[in-house]
């Protein structure tokens, strides 16, 4: 079939490519690896489809695509796992041309781990973790008492199912390798801090009709922006999980958090994942744990290239003023007779000028400086 054909070549395409960067890293692509590629290479294409774009589209970054599959290999995430580990989607980036102040657009795709590809690392790359057991679901009728502790004696907590209610809390019970057990939770209520980290990103091109777009907008503009991001904001802090029913910040929130069908199954996620990103990790090579920390929060490594773009952009005029001084009048000094005084220089006591003058000769950050500006060695 011309498909088959088609996502086979791209396949042995990339699929090389990513084995000898993995290699030159030390790290040895195994089978499992291989079948991880292979199924992103898979869900990828099916992304593109869905946008009408083909793998040799101009204006699909390939370069981005090596990277995002050199991350799949490294932590070893199945796209058609079930549930699944990984998803992608695309999305339009801005690039600085060279030499000019327009924007280039390319289009990327982006790679996000879901909460059983969490689990998935933490079971493969957790520091002192043996075993990762069935999470458990506490809901609002269950009885549930927490975990006690004595020194370093713990008693287990007990969980007794009722299986109705809201889900209000989950626990994950780790085995580690000296075979304690320890008990990690999470609360509902805690998911309101995700929820207002995905308003905010949200919030990041909107400009509420007062400008064009927030690249053209000036001081002013920006600051009524910002105060009505603010406003925004800070309702979503003062409800917390109850802002999802509120209908005038609905056109902020993605539907998978709105929607009844998927709303609960994206807390219960967001619980998990606030569980197992905190528990420490081990990747034991720096590309692998470089992939991670790039993939493991998409909205948090997005902010963070924002930030890095845009910081210190803006120029700020600030107007100085000389403050009004009257210049000192030294009043002589005269003798008992009358005559004044005439002030003799200590041989010792070098002229004002002067002396000013050889302090900054001798000064080590002035030959720093002069060093670093004339390119001398180390700079």
């Amino acid at each position: 079939m011309p498909f088959s054909t088609a996502l086979t070549k791209v396949n042995d395409t990339f699929a090389p490519m990513i084995e000898d960067q993995l290699t030159s890293n030390g790290i040895k692509m195994d089978t499992y690896s291989k079948q991880c590629v292979l199924s992103a290479i898979s869900a990828i294409n099916g992304v593109l489809d869905t946008k009408m774009i083909s793998w040799n589209d101009e204006q699909l970054d390939k370069s981005n695509i090596t990277d995002t599959l050199l991350k799949v290999a490294a932590l070893k995430l199945n796209a058609t796992a079930s549930p699944r580990e990984v998803y992608f989607q695309l999305r339009n980036v801005a690039f600085s041309a060279q030499g000019s102040k327009e924007k280039i657009w390319k289009k990327q795709i982006e790679m996000g781990i879901e909460g059983d590809g969490n689990d998935s690392i933490l079971a493969r790359f957790g520091r002192d973790v043996k075993a990762v057991k069935q999470f458990w679901l506490i809901r609002e009728n269950d009885k549930f008492e927490f975990p006690s502790y004595n020194g370093l004696e713990m008693t287990s907590p007990k969980w007794t199912p009722s299986g109705s209610g809201k889900c209000i809390r989950v626990v994950y019970p780790i085995i580690k390798t000296d075979n304690t057990v320890e008990y990690y939770i999470s609360e509902r209520a805690d998911v309101a801090r995700n929820l207002i980290a995905h308003v905010n990103n949200n919030l990041m091109n909107e400009t509420f009709g007062i400008a064009e777009n927030r690249f053209k907008a000036n001081a002013d503009q920006k600051a009524k922006i910002n105060a009505k991001k603010k406003e925004i904001l800070d309702k979503v802090k003062k409800l917390g999980l109850d802002a999802l029913d509120d209908p005038d910040l609905g056109e902020y929130i993605s539907p998978a958090w709105k929607d009844p069908q998927s709303q609960e199954t994206m807390i219960i996620r967001k619980m998990r994942n606030n569980i197992v990103k905190k528990i420490p990790k081990d990747f034991g090579n720096a590309v692998i744990q470089m992939s991670y920390e790039e993939s493991a929060d998409g909205e948090a490594t997005r902010v963070r290239k924002e930030i890095a773009e845009n910081a210190n952009r803006e120029t700020i005029d600030v107007e100085v003023k000389e403050p009004e001084s009257k210049p000192d009048i030294e009043q002589p000094v005269h003798h008992d007779n009358g005559e004044p005084i005439q002030k003799k220089e200590s041989a010792h006591e070098q002229p004002k000028a002067e002396k000013l003058k050889s302090e900054v000769e001798d000064d080590p950050v002035d030959d720093f400086e002069k060093a670093a500006a004339a390119g001398g060695p180390g700079f």
